[in-house]
């Protein structure tokens, strides 16, 4: 799936990703590929990915939002 995330300064991220986990405010959950089309609030905590090559990243925030439609996956995070 496209991934993307951003926060206000930079982008932090941008490219394929395998399954991507997020710290919502309802708890954490992961995102595959053709997930359902989703938006969630996020909380603090750490937004974790594995990419195309398959390298584990991560990145810690203090909020957001996501959004997934049609394999596509926009993350908005506050740093």
């Amino acid at each position: 799936m496209k991934v993307e995330i951003i926060s206000p300064s930079a982008t932090l991220f941008a490219g394929e990703a395998t399954s991507v986990t997020v710290p919502s405010q309802m708890g954490p959950f992961t995102l595959l590929e053709h997930h359902a089309a989703i938006v969630a609030i996020l909380e603090a905590g750490k937004v974790s990915l594995t990419d195309g090559k398959g390298e584990h990243r991560e990145f810690d925030i203090k909020g957001g939002f996501t959004e997934n439609h049609d394999n596509q996956l926009t993350i908005c995070v506050e740093l």
